[in-house]
């Protein structure tokens, strides 16, 4: 595609599918990447000479990488042209599962994890933002909920298949499928998506003051809350169906993962047109879910519908809460609002798997909606509190000199 026809694309009304489809394939291929090793465990320990629990560390090792990595790379990448930044992380990727898929070594594969990390960190900062560069700013939420997609559909159907793919053909041919991913992306990506300019020195805003301007600390502030209380009870969802008698977890993470497909649906038809109002709805129904778990999920009905609904609601609130923080940051710096953003995203991971597990041993597993409940309560308040600047009723018109920062370069 020339540089004048992806121009039109971007300014025309029609949302730019094939770009945005691309990115969504990205954002796939990123959490394949990171969770794969989690369902292949009893099959790489034995090959590698480990311990299962040290493949998991290979999940472990991929978070901490993207934790640590997020923030300072893309500060120091943001005055660079976006499109290469972005095929370069997919070609680190391509890499990594490549030395996966060929390594007899449990070091040089844990390094190999750490790169995914490194580059996961780029990537996800860079995805929510892009998506915007290339759409109208009333057509932001819907772009950005394409792309976020592929989050959903990794999870659903994406891991699921690697794991069949590894029984199948083995676990290498699994990690070297997204290999091979991440090559063809980099190709269609080159072909299809606009190539945006990186942040010029002059009117390059620093990054304590990205993170200071009202509205990021609210929705970084949701992330944590979120995040917290999501993994609290995604965690130990064994050990709670176990509580409450049913014990086909399987089954039920497969009814939260279709779930979150309507969740992404419904984000994507409301969330151009009533923003905050949808965020509410979605972090309410979280909670609900959570006081109707603790207050008692005996029954199997009960606890499919609502699992079911808290697959509704978390597959449409990231969305959500992502195109708040392009709001508040603009899409010019919304790469490195999104760093601080994945940063936060992987610590509410943490900590809330560390507290559900500390509450699952010293309560039960009955306490832990309870536990994810407080967090969930103070994402709802911070989100009814940040009207003004983070969660509008109405996203605003884009401003002349934001929008001179979205056109594409040669």
């Amino acid at each position: 595609m020339t540089v004048s026809s992806t121009s039109s694309q971007v300014k025309g009304g029609a949302l730019p599918w094939s770009g945005l489809l691309a990115l969504s394939c990205a954002a796939f291929t990123a959490v394949l990447t990171e969770l794969l090793p989690a369902g292949l465990l009893p099959v790489m320990a034995a090959p590698l000479g480990v311990a299962e629990s040290r493949i998991g560390f290979l999940v472990t090792a991929y978070a901490a990488a993207s934790f640590l990595a997020a923030v300072p790379v893309t500060a120091a990448l943001r005055g660079l042209p976006r499109r290469p930044v972005l095929c370069g992380a997919l070609l680190g990727f391509a890499v990594s599962n490549a030395l996966v898929a060929l390594s007899s070594s449990y070091p040089l594969t844990f390094v190999a994890r750490l790169l995914a990390g490194a580059m996961g960190g780029t990537l996800w900062a860079m995805l929510a933002g892009y998506a915007a560069r290339m759409v109208p700013a009333e057509r932001r939420g819907r772009a950005i909920a394409i792309v976020l997609a592929g989050i959903t559909v990794a999870l659903a159907l994406g891991v699921p298949a690697g794991t069949a793919l590894a029984g199948a053909v083995g676990w290498r041919a699994a990690f070297g499928t997204p290999a091979v991913l991440a090559l063809l992306l980099v190709a269609w990506i080159r072909l299809r998506l606009p190539c945006f300019p990186g942040e010029p020195a002059h009117a390059r805003v620093p990054l304590v003051r990205v993170a200071l301007r009202p509205g990021i600390r609210p929705v970084l502030s949701v992330t944590l809350f979120l995040l917290v209380g999501h993994q609290v009870m995604y965690t130990y969802v064994a050990p709670f169906a176990r509580h409450a008698g049913y014990g086909r977890t399987g089954l039920l993470l497969a009814l939260f993962g279709a779930a979150t497909v309507a969740g992404i649906w419904v984000t994507g038809a409301l969330i151009d047109r009533y923003p905050r109002v949808t965020l509410l709805a979605a972090l309410a129904l979280f909670a609900g879910v959570l006081l109707v778990l603790g207050l008692g999920a005996r029954a199997r009905v009960l606890l499919a519908g609502a699992v079911a609904l808290w697959g509704v609601a978390f597959g449409g609130a990231p969305t959500l809460i992502q195109t708040a923080l392009v709001h508040v940051s603009g899409p010019a710096e919304s790469d490195v609002a999104t760093s601080l953003q994945t940063t936060v995203y992987n610590a509410g991971i943490a900590a809330g798997s560390l507290t559900g597990g500390v509450a699952l041993d010293a309560l039960g597993a009955g306490a832990l909606p309870w536990t994810a409940l407080v967090p969930a309560v103070l994402a709802l308040a911070t989100v009814a509190a940040g009207r003004r600047y983070a969660f509008p009723p109405r996203r605003h018109a884009v401003a002349p000199a934001e929008e001179a920062l979205t056109e594409p370069v040669p």
